[in-house]
């Protein structure tokens, strides 16, 4: 895939949750936590570019952005924050609990770690039924220190089942730095490695990088090599949970928001064509206002769609 391609994909991310941010804070109308990924586009851009529709990926609270990335309805997305009958979990999820089976999107889920067995048994339902699919999982750094991380490693690993776990090591769990968190001389690709599964560590604001490692490792999987692991450097710009920014709450030093601003992927995606497209700069700033407006037309469509009826209360659950 060409690096414009992900450009566009990565600035459609961006634009997208900068208007969906400032409409949370400023409307009131989603009574919804949003995780929102600016500042991290590259990774899922970068990891669903590489992968085919028919692969089923997997996410956790932070998902806008792989849900958008695997071809996710936007609408939907937005409707399901504002719980909505027309979202994508016909308003029952919120914005941690995005699913678009259409577009291989399988679900997200708020519950630390829980996606990463769940893709692990998908991978095994195609490894026992033959079919050349990849189970894909996206986690923070912060679950790579839950038990079900290792039980899943081990197991795929024992198994040779076809799943790229992706680990988007922003630094933080919340609040806290992953330095605090892990012994030092140690690292999550490390952790891994122990399980002899094939780990690759990436710089994850790099679209380029993320897209030519995570093709390797899907093609690893659908060779009936077991299962591939991605640990992605980056780094998120706002709150762990909210529109908001936190450094002037002491929650991160600004010169840290600052250097990692400076390795935005969207400017260095933009940096890298401007030799072959001069014109990039004009052509991005197009894309902006473009999905900007769409954003926007997808929030007017939210407020006006009905909510839920009472009836459909149980609609979809066990024994209904």
């Amino acid at each position: 895939m060409e690096t414009r391609q992900l450009l566009r994909s990565m600035v459609r991310i961006r634009s997208a949750e900068e208007v969906i941010a400032d409409a949370y804070r400023d409307e009131q109308e989603m009574r919804t936590p949003v995780h929102f990924s600016i500042g991290q586009e590259a990774t899922a851009v970068g990891v669903c570019a590489a992968l085919r529709r028919a692969d089923l990926v997997y996410s956790g609270h932070r998902c806008h952005a792989h849900y958008l990335a695997k071809g996710g309805d936007l609408s939907a997305m937005v409707a399901e924050f504002h719980g909505k009958a027309s979202g994508c979990a016909s308003g029952r999820g919120g914005a941690v609990h995005l699913t678009d089976r259409a577009a291989g999107f399988a679900a997200s889920s708020a519950i630390l770690g829980e996606m990463i067995s769940v893709a692990t048994g998908a991978a095994w339902a195609f490894a026992r039924g033959g079919e050349p699919r990849v189970a894909v999982t996206f986690f923070g750094d912060g679950a790579s220190e839950e038990g079900v991380f290792h039980e899943s490693l081990n197991f795929a690993a024992l198994h040779r089942l076809p799943v790229v776990y992706v680990c988007e090591n922003n630094r933080y769990a919340l609040g806290s730095t992953v330095d605090a968190r892990q012994p030092a001389g140690t690292s999550i690709t490390g952790r891994a490695r122990g399980y002899g599964i094939r780990a690759e560590q990436v710089d994850g604001n790099d679209v380029r990088a993320v897209y030519e490692a995570t093709r390797k490792a899907a093609r690893h999987c659908r060779e009936g090599n077991g299962p591939a692991f991605l640990e992605l450097d980056t780094y998120r710009w706002r709150e762990h949970v909210g529109p908001n920014w936190d450094q002037e709450l002491g929650a991160r030093p600004l010169e840290e928001l600052e250097y990692w601003m400076e390795r935005c992927p969207v400017r260095r995606a933009t940096e890298e064509l401007r030799a072959t497209e001069p014109g990039i700069e004009r052509t991005v700033a197009a894309w902006d206002r473009e999905f900007r407006a769409e954003a926007r037309e997808a929030i007017a469509l939210a407020k006006a769609a009905p909510f839920p009826r009472v009836e459909e209360l149980l609609s979809g659950t066990y024994g209904n």
